[in-house]
């Protein structure tokens, strides 16, 4: 994944005019924020969210109409109108941004700016994860229409071990001052946000990140969309940068957690039925966190999941040897094959439950209780899985070895809508 030692071309990252809600023309600075588009539990998190306030950022992640074109529209007309009445506003010059989130377990600090591209051959930015064409294409219209990066990515890097230096010092030391903002999120989250002013801080920190390299935590659609418009503009622009959040894990290791799936069309009958003969199906009595625990001992031991739908939970676990050699790439490192989201859609969703790979078909769930209730409501299965460990992660980016998309969640994650990126201004 990532190195702690020199590259050739590290990391560049500059300052940008942040666009950012006036605090005197909102109802908190809290009420108008929202988690990453992807992580909005739709529908209810989503009219929650729009609810909070009329000026929510989630009318612009995730605009509300009847097609992709007026979606798009709508959102570009929305940060239109909250421009012209002063609801958001950009900041007066370029800076970068110190951005700290604590809930009193975790404390993380890292960098916000403007990235320089790089696709991942260059190995100075490394996915972990594959991505969905859809959903590139419908971020990548977002993007384009409303001229603007209204969420930043979580990329993580290693510094250096010791005394803060380097970027790591810089951070430290502004964080000793007074915040641009500071807020609290409805999940006990405290956000705050500072400018880096001084020339010569800016400067210390782009010179240490040009000896790094990074890995996409989270947004590897955002990344895949940046690349895409990159590549469709002519000459040199605002597009060759995207908003970034940089985060040191040496100094503030990230939470990685599981990402479910929701089987929409697929009665968990019928899903615990075709597994007879192919995986171990026992039952398991509730509640959630008493499942959760025997999850995580059979991961241990091999490929495991949990479904839920039927208000019970089914650890599955000891898959078939002859399925798994049947139906999983044979070309890919032990560390990838071994995977239990390869597994599951290798094995489970292509073979043995025949679930087309469609947003309709499967919904990617972060919240665990929201995949069971809404596989409840539904009539449907969802497949709680077990986190991979970070080591795993970083040792198949190493190797330019992409995991099946949505199979970590890297956390916390940066709220949206406390600093977004006018394409206009830079």
């Amino acid at each position: 994944m990532m190195t702690s030692g020199p590259v050739a071309q590290g990391l560049r990252l500059i300052p940008f005019r942040g666009l950012r809600y006036v605090p005197e023309r909102v109802g908190s600075l809290a009420a108008v924020t929202s988690p990453p588009y992807d992580v909005v539990v739709r529908p209810d998190g989503l009219h929650h969210l729009e609810c909070a306030d009329p000026h929510n950022i989630v009318r612009l992640i995730l605009p509300q109409a009847d097609t992709a074109r007026d979606r798009h529209r709508q959102a570009a007309a929305t940060l239109g109108r909250w421009l012209a009445d002063g609801v958001i506003a950009p900041d007066p010059e370029p800076v970068l941004y110190v951005y700290e989130q604590s809930d009193g377990e975790i404390l993380q600090r890292g960098l916000i700016g403007a990235l320089a591209l790089s696709p991942a051959e260059d190995g100075v930015v490394l996915p972990h994860e594959d991505v969905m064409d859809d959903v590139v294409a419908d971020r990548a219209e977002l993007m384009r229409t409303t001229g603007a990066h209204l969420e930043p990515l979580l990329l993580t890097y290693r510094g250096d071990a010791g005394e803060p230096a380097g970027a790591a010092a810089v951070i430290e030391r502004t964080a000793a001052r007074e915040p641009l903002l500071a807020t609290t999120t409805e999940d006990g989250f405290r956000h705050r946000l500072w400018a880096v002013t001084d020339p010569a801080d800016r400067a210390e920190a782009e010179a240490d990140l040009a000896r790094r390299q990074a890995l996409i935590a989270d947004g590897h659609h955002r990344w895949a969309t940046y690349l895409r418009l990159q590549r469709e503009e002519n000459a040199p622009g605002p597009w060759d940068y995207g908003l970034v959040l940089l985060v040191d894990t040496v100094r503030h290791p990230l939470r990685v957690r599981a990402i479910h799936r929701l089987l929409r069309g697929l009665p968990l009958s019928r899903a615990l039925k075709a597994l007879h003969g192919l995986f171990r199906v026992e039952r398991i009595d509730g509640p959630l966190p008493r499942a959760l625990e025997a999850l995580a001992g059979a991961a241990a031991e091999g490929n495991a999941f949990l479904l839920a739908g039927d208000g019970g939970f089914h650890l599955v676990d000891r898959p078939d040897p002859a399925l798994l050699t049947r139906t999983v790439r044979a070309d890919r490192p032990e560390a990838w094959r071994t995977l239990d989201a390869t597994v599951l859609h290798a094995a489970l969703l292509d073979e043995v439950w025949d679930v087309p790979d469609a947003p309709e078909h499967i919904g990617y769930i972060h919240d665990t209780a929201a995949a069971v209730e809404q596989a409840e409501r539904l009539g449907a299965t969802a497949v709680l899985m077990h986190p991979v460990r970070e080591e795993v992660v970083r040792d198949l980016a190493r190797q330019g070895v992409t995991m099946p998309r949505k199979s970590t969640s890297f956390g916390p994650k940066p709220a949206t809508g406390l600093v977004m990126r006018s394409l206009a201004l830079d």
